[in-house]
């Protein structure tokens, strides 16, 4: 079961190991917008903890610290590390989100970006309108469509899984970083 712990108590452990592995799961443009220093971008569409052991960035013996935005991305890609047979696999609560609030030094690049929670509300709700209009407008039947979201949005609410936003983030917006 992975561990739990406080931005503050990640900044102390960073302090004590600069080689402490923190992978950050957000999509790359979420990344490049804004991360702690020490994070390694890789994507939670793309999480492939064996290959990242293979590449000697991660060491199934050595702790690997998982952050996201605020956690609930941190939960899954701290699932693939532990499916995997990482036996030291750390969650930081609060995320980036909690780490910048702090006043704890940031990376800043020129990427500005919409929040993948923004972009699963926006859609969701737009799905919903667009369901509604056409029962109106079109035929009831398409009510459906805004009960089908409705029914995801309870379902991501229950279990912390959301596949809206697991689709949002292969959209090729968010798979562009600062470079491009």
């Amino acid at each position: 079961m992975a561990e739990t712990i406080s931005i503050g108590t990640l900044k102390a452990r960073i302090a004590g190991d600069p080689g402490l592995l923190l992978v950050d799961v957000r999509t790359p443009a979420e990344y490049g917008e804004v991360h702690v220093p020490q994070a390694k971008s890789v994507p939670l569409d793309s999480l492939d903890p064996a290959a990242l052991a293979a590449a000697g960035v991660a060491a199934r013996d050595r702790p690997v610290h998982v952050i996201c935005r605020t956690q609930n991305r941190a939960k899954l890609g701290a699932g693939a590390f532990e499916k995997a047979g990482f036996g030291q696999v750390v969650i930081v609560d609060g995320g980036t989100t909690a780490w910048e609030a702090a006043g704890y030094p940031v990376t800043r690049g020129g990427v500005k970006v919409i929040s993948l929670e923004r972009q699963v509300r926006i859609g969701a709700g737009s799905l919903v309108v667009l369901g509604v209009l056409l029962a109106w407008l079109v035929h009831p039947a398409f009510i459906i469509l805004s009960g089908f979201v409705g029914a995801g949005l309870v379902f991501a609410g229950v279990t912390d899984f959301c596949g809206m936003g697991l689709l949002l983030a292969r959209a090729p917006w968010n798979r562009r970083t600062a470079a491009g």
